[in-house]
């Protein structure tokens, strides 16, 4: 039976970020990095300018962003079986967005709204991936998850993303 204490968001921020990589991980002990990791804030597990946070974000930025689009995750043939050069999940580059809404980086999200808008087809809809390289869309369409997240940056970036409350403070804030 699964230890539900291994949960608990103390040990979350204890075991799951990687001080290394000044990120958070998908998995205790992993070296990669997953964009999903940018719902943290998004959902109130922790505030956006919390300095793990922080460095969550720029190890996306330096390690999943090609073009200005957001891959999902760290591709390693031998942990998914995918090989290299899949399209960047669009949903990930709105979570993008969203982050850098609360953390007070408005021209940012800006910045990469309308290149997500731009990449719309010819009557405004998105796939579930993205070729920057290619300058085409991927896989599933049209995709509701990409939809979402448009839908849902532009209400965040329309009336200035607020930080959701954080659950409990005093046990995530513990290192």
């Amino acid at each position: 039976m699964e230890d539900v204490t291994d949960h608990h968001p103390r040990t979350v921020c204890r075991q799951g970020f990687d001080a290394g990589l000044n990120s958070f991980v998908p998995n205790y002990g992993s070296k990669y990095l997953d964009a999903s990791l940018l719902m943290m804030p998004l959902v109130g597990f922790l505030r956006a300018d919390d300095a793990r946070v922080i460095g969550t974000v720029k190890s996306i930025e330096a390690n999943l962003m090609e073009n200005g689009f957001v891959a999902w995750y760290t591709q390693d043939p031998d942990v998914d079986g995918m090989p290299h050069g899949e399209g960047k999940f669009l949903a990930c580059s709105f979570w993008l967005a969203d982050n850098y809404e609360l953390q007070g980086r408005h021209e940012d999200a800006i910045r990469i709204f309308d290149r997500l808008l731009d990449i719309r087809n010819d009557v405004g809809l998105l796939s579930e991936e993205y070729d920057p390289v290619a300058k085409r869309l991927l896989g599933n369409f049209p995709q509701a998850f990409s939809h979402v997240g448009l839908v849902n940056t532009a209400f965040n970036l329309s009336r200035g993303f607020r930080q959701p409350p954080v659950a409990s403070t005093a046990a995530v804030d513990s290192r």
